[in-house]
């Protein structure tokens, strides 16, 4: 026996120092022992000190274990990498990054142990820098050679999305593992490079490395997350050829692309092999078939499947994705049953269940019931967060709840999300549809990290208030910043000089598309041009334009053209832009009224009682007009010639008031937009129930003298109502915000931001 052995030996017998060895010893006993181990001298021991850190760190006393580490003058490798060891198992990852380095200032040679530790550390903070630096100490110190070690590289470089420098590695490896070659395949699989896939898949089994399970669903996983749905049900299919039995894992990955292919059939196939597998009452299978039924437009089955599936198996990611599926197959009614029925029964619901249906009524026109679900979430208790934000706001701004946009935003900042880029667009959008887009631009200044979606936000703000040159500067700076225009860009910016009046630059916006960023016209650029160039009057130039589209032309760009015959009165071109909608949209009633227009506006009567009688013949009505406006916390509808609202007899006097002191100014009602066969009495009195108009005088009866009021039209504003409105804002001192289906309206003393122009 070496006389070095000695004194390890003996310390052994200590019955103080026996709690090092103890898989039980509490935190107490350790500290006793190191108070014992610096009383006698003993820190010098390397076996003692490193098992006092192991210690420690088991209790997570990860100051005092590093203090151990600090105190010993020469600490061993193994001093170090136990602790580097422990963080890391305690998710620690930057501290063991520190120990690491200092463990380098102390030119303690490595080993193969610890630095597949610390590059684990590396890859769990993106820390790529660092990771690549560890690679040249490993290359430099001999270590490429261990199998371990590159393994430990090819994943820091996967996780770092480096695929290349992660495959460069994996071929120097010089043997590889299933778990390697399947992170490595899965990632390959993620970026949708079937060929790589296939042959590193090939050249695994030439190996004799037989594929598992985890494998293969990292294959499957990745495909179907890249878009690669095809490939994903075919390595599904080769899985299943060879052998292999699928899980949860795969069945769900499958379902989820048999849904986005949208492919029914395939979609019953896997649910007779999930019928066979017996995996039909696993959670995460039941919320993969509801989510493939739904993505199928498969609303019957759906429901179906709902209502023969035990709520007992249904966990709350079953649960979001049933009400999703509702809402996207425009079920959100029933969606908001079945959400109701969950709650009533105590089911759990999380904040992704009350985003889904704030986002459901959202998009889906009922944005009155997705405001009231965001107050009744918080009031359940369930903190939204920046996926809940982004759903709500859109609703604020389709029907202008200014007050209730502000709340969000409010609670936005409390919670320190308005820097996502997914909330700060969505207040772009919000404040530029309530009218004001001062607030607009100054949350799109505020967003520090802008995507293309930021910029067409504002973008779209500034072509809805007819801020054309406002517009293109904007659509300039996203260059300057970095940002290549996309095809909404264009959309945002021809839609600006239509409301501007632009026509050589929307001329040469909409040519550049193509020969400088290579982007192709679809419908939607060319209705911006046809309405650009109708609505200056250059009507030939408009039509010769949708002649020679490369496609047929759909509604919106008839439509484009007819609202500009109305606009100039031109009745040759309104004929024919109508005889296309009314075969494209037979049961549309706008058109015909738009036509009626154009033969009122030059009196041809008989024409206009023709295409009446065509709309009773079809049994079609006007849509009627509806306008909304917010105060004191709450959003009113009202509808042209509705009298059920409480104050309707204060609004008709008030408007009466109005129309008499317009009168004295010159103001005659424009009866010539009444197209109904009625005296001109009657047509004032049908003239002075427009929406708008009522939503105005309410306004005018319930908040505070020269405050603002904001109003929400669904149809375009008449010019009966403009000039009306005009009159208002001087005469009351108001400046009143119109949105109309065209544009945003500013009045204010008289005059309009439009400028007689929309």
């Amino acid at each position: 026996m070496t006389r070095q052995a000695l004194p390890f030996l003996e310390n052994l017998n200590t019955p103080i120092l026996h709690c090092l060895y103890s898989a039980i010893a509490s935190l107490s006993q350790t500290r006793q022992a190191h108070a014992y181990i610096l009383k006698t001298g003993l820190l010098a021991d390397t076996h003692l000190s490193t098992r006092l850190i192991s210690r420690y760190a088991n209790h997570h006393s990860f100051v005092e274990a590093d203090l151990v580490l600090r105190s010993i003058s020469d600490p061993s490798i193994s001093s170090f990498s136990t602790l580097i060891y422990a963080l890391n198992k305690s998710n620690l990852f930057t501290q063991s990054l520190n120990v690491f380095s200092r463990m380098l200032s102390h030119g303690v040679l490595l080993d193969t142990h610890v630095l597949p530790n610390v590059v684990k550390a590396c890859g769990k903070l993106s820390a790529l820098k660092f990771g690549r630096e560890i690679h040249c100490i490993v290359c430099k110190y001999g270590f490429d050679s261990d199998s371990v070690v590159q393994a430990s590289l090819v994943h820091l470089y996967l996780k770092s999305d480096r695929i290349r420098d992660a495959r460069n590695v994996f071929e120097r490896l010089p043997e590889g593992d299933v778990v390697t070659y399947g992170a490595l395949l899965s990632a390959y699989a993620r970026k949708g490079c079937v060929n790589e896939v296939k042959e590193i898949f090939s050249g695994m089994q030439s190996y004799g490395l037989e594929p598992n399970v985890v494998s293969w669903n990292g294959m499957i996983t990745g495909f179907n997350q890249s878009g690669n749905y095809v490939e994903a049900v075919v390595m599904f299919q080769e899985m299943h050829s060879k052998g292999f039995q699928p899980d949860h894992i795969t069945i769900s990955s499958v379902l989820s692309a048999v849904g986005d292919m949208e492919r029914f059939n395939i979609g019953i196939q896997v649910l007779c092999y999930v019928i066979k597998l017996g995996l039909l009452h696993c959670k995460f299978v039941i919320s993969a078939l509801i989510d493939m039924f739904g993505k199928c437009a498969c609303a019957g089955d759906l429901m179906k499947a709902f209502e023969e599936t035990n709520e007992e198996l249904m966990d709350v990611g079953a649960r979001n994705a049933l009400l999703t599926a509702l809402s996207r197959n425009d079920l959100v009614d029933v969606a908001m049953e079945v959400f109701e029925r969950f709650r009533v029964r105590g089911r759990e619901l999380n904040v992704v269940s009350w985003t889904s249906m704030i986002a459901g009524c959202s998009q889906n026109g009922k944005d009155i019931e997705a405001l009231e679900l965001f107050r009744e979430m918080q009031s359940a208790g369930v903190k939204p967060n920046s996926v809940t934000i982004p759903c709500l706001l859109p609703a604020c701004g389709n029907i202008a709840a200014l007050v209730h946009g502000k709340a969000a935003h409010g609670f936005a900042l409390r919670t320190g999300i308005t820097a996502d880029v997914h909330v700060g667009s969505a207040l772009v959008d919000m404040y530029a549809k309530c009218g004001r887009i001062h607030l607009s631009r100054l949350c799109f200044d505020r967003i520090p990290n802008k995507n293309s979606v930021c910029w067409n936000a504002i973008m779209g703000g500034y072509a809805m208030h007819g801020k054309a040159n406002e517009a293109i500067d904007i659509f300039h700076l996203m260059q300057q910043k970095g940002h290549k225009p996309d095809f909404i860009s264009f959309s945002c910016v021809l839609s600006a000089c239509s409301q501007g009046g632009l026509t050589e630059q929307g001329w040469r916006f909409f040519n550049s598309m193509y020969e400088d960023y290579g982007i192709e016209a679809k419908m939607e650029h060319y209705s911006c041009m046809v309405n650009l160039l109708g609505r200056s009057g250059k009507l030939e130039e408009a039509y010769t334009m949708i002649k020679q589209m490369p496609f047929e032309p759909h509604a919106c760009v008839w439509g484009a053209l007819l609202s500009s015959c109305r606009l100039h009165n031109n009745i040759r071109l309104g004929e024919i832009a109508a005889r296309n909608l009314f075969e494209l949209e037979p049961n549309n009633p706008g058109n015909y009224i738009l036509l009626s227009n154009i033969y009122a506006s030059k009196a041809m009567w008989d024409q206009v009682d023709a295409v009446r009688d065509v709309m009773r013949s079809r049994g079609m009505k006007k849509n009627p007009g509806c306008s909304w406006i917010e105060f004191k916390n709450q959003v009113h509808i009202l509808l042209a010639g509705d009298k059920s609202n409480p104050q309707m007899t204060e609004i008709i006097e008030k408007l009466h008031k109005l129309s008499l002191e317009m009168k004295k100014t010159g103001y005659l009602p424009n009866t010539n937009l009444v197209l109904q066969d009625v005296n001109e009495q009657d047509k004032e009195q049908i003239l002075c129930g427009h929406s708008e108009k009522l939503a105005v005088a309410l306004g005018l009866l319930n908040t505070p003298p020269g405050s603002p009021l904001q109003i929400i039209k669904n149809l375009r504003i008449c010019d009966d109502c403009h000039a009306v409105i005009k009159f208002i804002s001087g005469f009351e001192g108001r400046e009143i915000y119109v949105r109309d289906t065209n544009r945003f309206h500013h009045f204010k003393d008289g005059v309009c931001s439009c400028g007689d122009f929309w």
